[in-house]
């Protein structure tokens, strides 16, 4: 299905932060409701950290996820998905070759939903001096390059302690006085006239309004499985909270 790359549709599916991985499966269960036409949706956006783990360049983390590559590759010949890049998941144009895959640099996107301007990003943005250094280095291709090397060299022992650090980290925590984290993209010249911020990153699932827009935080699907269709309610966008559950056997 061909969709205009400025808008976002009527009934669009918003996932962020499901943190697949191969303790972690629920989002392979998702992408197949997907793909047999149990869930319907003219255009799917991932909203970042999709995956635990999954750099383009580092084998070991496409080894790890690959049911979940395939099914998306699969779906984007169906349907329209644009993938928003996290913080555990970028450099991954040449995975999926036909997904619109937006990296950090590029974010936030900005979409039409009647008449409406929608900012969208995975939401590490407004963010410490240190943090966008580090963030910087993490994506630079030479050196995820270097640390495929060195990790497949070992048998894999980089990619092996990430993953039992991921297994033990609690994606569900509250922040306490979220707001003021929220407000800081009031201050982003390129959020300043759009009508809504939906962003992942923070597992919030919380939302705020403000005179001249509203602040969305979108829970984490690694939490409760939860993701978000974009709706139309008295002319303006919306969001419907939907709760996926795998169907018992």
């Amino acid at each position: 299905m061909h969709t205009s790359p400025d808008t976002l549709y009527e009934g669009a599916i918003l996932v962020a932060d499901s943190h697949c991985a191969p303790w972690r499966t629920p989002f392979i269960d998702f992408l197949s409701a997907l793909e047999r036409g149990e869930i319907k949706t003219p255009q799917l956006i991932l909203m970042g950290d999709n995956f635990d783990l999954l750099f383009g360049p580092v084998t070991q983390t496409l080894l790890l996820n690959r049911s979940a590559i395939d099914l998306l590759n699969k779906l984007s010949l169906k349907i329209s998905i644009i993938y928003l890049e996290g913080n555990h998941d970028f450099q991954l144009s040449a995975l999926f070759p036909h997904i619109r895959v937006i990296d950090r640099a590029h974010q936030p996107l900005i979409l039409n939903h009647n008449g409406s301007s929608i900012a969208l990003l995975h939401g590490d943005i407004g963010v410490p001096l240190g943090y966008r250094i580090y963030t910087k280095l993490i994506r630079n291709r030479t050196l995820l390059r270097s640390l495929n090397f060195i990790n497949d060299k070992f048998g894999g022992f980089i990619i092996d302690a990430l993953s039992r650090q991921m297994q033990r980290k609690n994606h569900c925590q509250k922040i306490d006085n979220f707001e003021p984290i929220a407000e800081r993209h009031l201050r982003e010249e390129s959020i300043k006239k759009c009508d809504m911020i939906i962003e992942g990153h923070y597992h919030q699932n919380c939302s705020f309004s403000y005179p001249s827009l509203i602040y969305k935080n979108l829970g984490a699907f690694a939490c409760n499985e939860r993701y978000y269709s974009v709706k139309s309610f008295e002319n303006q966008s919306a969001l419907e909270e939907v709760i996926f559950h795998k169907e018992p056997q």
